[in-house]
């Protein structure tokens, strides 16, 4: 390891960003692991903390520091400068993270003095950056100026994904944003409540001007959404889109038919808010993942999956209202034969149906069975899995849709175990629970027994 180069590290130490406590043991080793752990650590503001701010505090510069001792918002006026330049390495600016962590700093004690020490970070942050990737607005802020600070415009040009609130972006800033950032990838926008025609003009305004735009995330909580539809139906994301999210009510689905090239689609809506689907039942090339938390009409969705399903990886319908009918389920089987991911709700009367689709899906990788008091009982499923899914299946996810706790005997649960290690090939299998109700002490000290074994890669219980 300690031949290898910088860059070699770099890409080494990239698969441990999430792990702070390994890459904080990696700047003790020597001085080249530790200049490549610190531009890991300081690439995301979301792992900063309280003495991280400190820290960047010191990285102001001196005539700032100066006015922060004078105004007695720091101790020491110093011109000491840290060993690294910190905020050079940050990729990913959170607002939100920022106004919290802020507030933890002991010193400030005061509104006024937060407002200070905030504006000079930003102002450092925008001088520093030499290029920002994400940038995020999760919180209602009363001001977005950093994004006409000195450097600021460098700083954004090549922001490549951008996720905020609408309501928390001023006029002016979404006319400096359309004017900087041209290479955005991926936006998401949550509009909360009423919105304005100004905002939708700022956003259409900036979504026009992007080059490549290719994932699209909406979220709306206004109850009739038909103003959004200008904002919707710019040209320029015909080619270019690739992911659309949209969560939201009544509003026409037509639209979406022009997004030929779509890849990914989801959407949130109610039963009936899929008053138009049928506008949607056209040949979808490049469909991969297609994810509806609601179902609109059985005959419509089958026509849909006649036409596009040979292409489909990932499939899942019906989740948020717990949807499921056996035409359908049949129609998966005929229709959706390269899946590689399935959820989906099986009557306690419809074996059959699960075992045919693990007939007919031979390359399924993972499958999200629901339980609950109408749906196939856990038993039944897990019995269905372990002799008839495919050889390349490895994660199993049982999903309570009906907030009951898991039914399955510890004694099943073992045989299950041990029906799978005589499974030829032999792969471990990642197990989740999904449910707010845990399961007894005896079923998990099973799992942790094949856990130990080998047997099991993988067991979450969670509760989303």
């Amino acid at each position: 390891m300690s031949q290898l180069s910088i860059d070699c590290l770099s890409e080494i130490f990239k698969y441990l960003e999430k792990d702070i406590i390994a890459l904080h043991s990696c700047l003790l080793v020597n001085t080249v692991w530790c200049g490549v752990s610190v531009r890991i650590l300081w690439s995301n503001v979301k792992n900063y903390n309280a003495l991280t701010f400190n820290t960047l505090i010191t990285c102001l510069p001196d005539k700032s520091k100066k006015m922060l001792y004078k105004k007695k918002i720091i101790p020491v006026s110093t011109s000491k400068q840290p060993i690294f330049n910190y905020p050079s390495y940050c990729r990913v600016l959170s607002i939100h993270h920022i106004y919290y962590r802020i507030k933890e700093i002991s010193l400030l004690t005061n509104c006024n003095k937060e407002r200070i020490i905030k504006q000079e970070i930003f102002k450092l942050f925008m001088k520093q950056i030499p290029s920002l990737k994400k940038l995020y607005f999760h919180l209602d802020i009363p001001e977005t100026k950093f994004i006409s600070y000195p450097g600021a415009k460098d700083c954004l040009k090549n922001l490549s994904k951008l996720n905020c609130i609408s309501h928390n972006i001023s006029e002016t800033s979404y006319q400096k944003l359309a004017q900087i950032c041209h290479n955005i990838q991926s936006i998401k926008i949550q509009f909360d409540g009423n919105f304005t025609s100004k905002e939708l003009n700022g956003w259409r305004d900036l979504i026009s001007v992007q080059k490549n735009l290719k994932h699209l995330r909406i979220l709306s909580s206004k109850r009739k959404n038909t103003d959004l539809l200008p904002l919707l139906t710019l040209t320029n994301l015909h080619n270019t889109l690739i992911n659309f999210f949209f969560m939201g009510f009544n509003i026409s689905l037509s639209f979406i038919a022009k997004f030929t090239n779509l890849q990914e689609l989801e959407l949130s809506l109610r039963h009936e808010d899929y008053l138009d689907f049928e506008k949607l039942l056209i040949t979808f090339s490049q469909l991969q993942i297609l994810n509806l938390q609601s179902c609109p009409r059985y005959e419509l969705l089958i026509k849909f999956l006649e036409i596009n399903g040979k292409n489909l990886k990932e499939f899942y319908a019906g989740e948020m209202m717990g949807d499921c009918d056996n035409l359908l389920n049949l129609s998966i089987a005929k229709f959706c034969t390269n899946l590689r991911k399935l959820s989906i709700g099986f009557k306690n009367n419809e074996l059959e149906t699960l075992k045919l689709i693990f007939n007919s899906c031979q390359y399924l990788e993972s499958i999200k069975i629901w339980y609950g008091d109408t749906f196939l009982s856990e038993k039944d499923a897990l019995e269905a899995s372990v002799n008839y899914s495919p050889k390349n299946i490895h994660e199993l996810i049982l999903y309570d849709l009906g907030n009951v706790q898991l039914k399955l005997l510890p004694k099943e649960l073992e045989s299950f175990f041990i029906s799978w290690t005589n499974r030829i090939p032999q792969k471990s299998i990642s197990f989740i629970i999904v449910s707010f109700i845990k399961p007894n002490d005896e079923i998990i000290e099973i799992f942790e027994k094949y856990i130990k074994l080998g047997v099991i890669k993988k067991f979450a219980v969670q509760d989303d």
